[in-house]
């Protein structure tokens, strides 16, 4: 049985690393993080906290790329992490498409649960950081506080959903996600 832990499950495109909407990332060499990524991470994990990704892949199910193509792309993003002290604990995703209808896709908490199970994470005292609407929605359906970030799609679904985005913090990227959960848990 695993030491219960706190987490936090983190959106990868547009949350850690550039994103651009319509597009898909389908090559290694392409993934560029966001420049405040790493440091962010950093503050996190200094708080305590272990890092894990959930991130919906629908680029596979549309056949734009292959899981290894996905898996590699992960790679490389958690070997550049590495490179700066930042460990990911674990990495999971969806390959459907929208209209699969699997059980997996976010905001369904499937991913979630298999990573709190498998890992024996505590939700209530563990963090959802995204750049939509179905992240937010994902972290209250695990019972977790959850944070919006501005970047990737952030900007787009704060003007089409506005107030249905109920979360603890719209931030404006990741480091200042990460600033405000730091200090947030230092004061409560």
């Amino acid at each position: 049985m695993h030491k219960p832990i706190k987490a936090i499950i983190l959106d990868r495109d547009g949350t850690l690393i550039h994103d651009k909407p319509g597009r898909y990332l389908s090559k290694p060499e392409a993934l560029r993080l966001y420049k405040n990524t790493a440091p962010a991470l950093k503050i996190l994990a200094e708080a305590g906290y272990k890092l894990f990704v959930v991130s919906n892949q629908s680029g596979i199910g549309r056949g734009y790329f292959t899981e290894q193509t996905a898996r590699a792309i992960n790679r490389r993003m958690t070997d550049s992490l590495k490179k700066t002290g930042v460990v990911i604990a674990d990495i999971v995703f969806c390959p459907h498409a929208p209209d699969e209808k699997c059980a997996c896709r976010k905001p369904l908490p499937k991913m979630g649960e298999d990573l709190i199970k498998k890992h024996g994470i505590k939700p209530a005292e563990s963090y959802m950081v995204g750049d939509k609407l179905s992240d937010v929605k994902f972290g209250h359906a695990l019972g977790m506080k959850t944070i919006f970030v501005k970047t990737g799609n952030g900007r787009h679904q704060l003007e089409k959903y506005g107030s249905k985005i109920q979360t603890e913090k719209i931030a404006a990227d990741i480091l200042a996600a990460a600033k405000w959960i730091a200090k947030y848990e230092i004061q409560n």
